[in-house]
């Protein structure tokens, strides 16, 4: 554990109970050198989680946490999967003045574009090729606005893959192994690049 740097993992719907979230969580800690923080927003349950998760809901409980991570360690950076991806342009908005040093999302889900025009921390986007939450339209709004708010972006294209390889792939699956293994790479040396002193 790093007392100076942090990760926090907003997760996707299947929280902490899906297993490749917890080893997500351990090579951030141990490759990119930091602390991650473990928070479980919300337990499986599909019908009602949108309800139980909406921003509304969700947003002053995320925002408290990485508060909390702001007073305890000098640099803090977020990754949000799938459900998470709102929530981690909305902790990088300019407005935020610095509550986060930079941001990355994997296949991110109800994502506005005013969320993606307000972002002021560097920014990287994991985006498969299919994807029914981050649809081609929001891939092209993301790299037309984006790299017009002078800010650091690194936007990276998964062919073949689908929603939710980066948490979720199968690690059977030779393509999928491959993305998962890529985006966590990728994630990785974004936190080192700008959570390292």
């Amino acid at each position: 554990m790093n007392a100076s740097k942090a990760v926090m993992i907003v997760h996707d719907a299947y929280g902490w109970t899906f297993s490749n979230t917890y080893l997500l969580a351990d090579h951030y800690a141990a490759e990119a050198d930091v602390t991650h923080d473990r928070r479980d927003w919300d337990k499986l349950d599909m019908a009602g989680f949108l309800t139980r998760n909406s921003k509304k809901v969700r947003t002053p409980e995320i925002f408290e946490c990485a508060k909390t991570l702001r007073s305890q360690y000098k640099k803090v950076g977020v990754i949000g999967f799938c459900w998470g991806g709102w929530a981690v342009f909305r902790l990088g908005a300019k407005e935020n003045n610095g509550l986060v040093d930079c941001i990355s999302t994997a296949h991110p889900a109800l994502l506005e574009k005013e969320e993606m025009e307000k972002v002021g921390v560097p920014v990287q986007i994991l985006a498969p090729e299919y994807d029914q939450m981050f649809t081609p339209e929001f891939k092209e709004y993301a790299n037309k606005v984006i790299p017009t708010l002078g800010v650091p972006y690194d936007y990276q294209h998964f062919p073949g893959i689908d929603h939710a390889f980066a948490i979720r792939g199968d690690p059977n699956l030779q393509g999928e192994r491959h993305g998962m293994e890529r985006a966590k790479n990728a994630a990785v040396l974004w936190f080192r690049q700008w959570l390292d002193d």
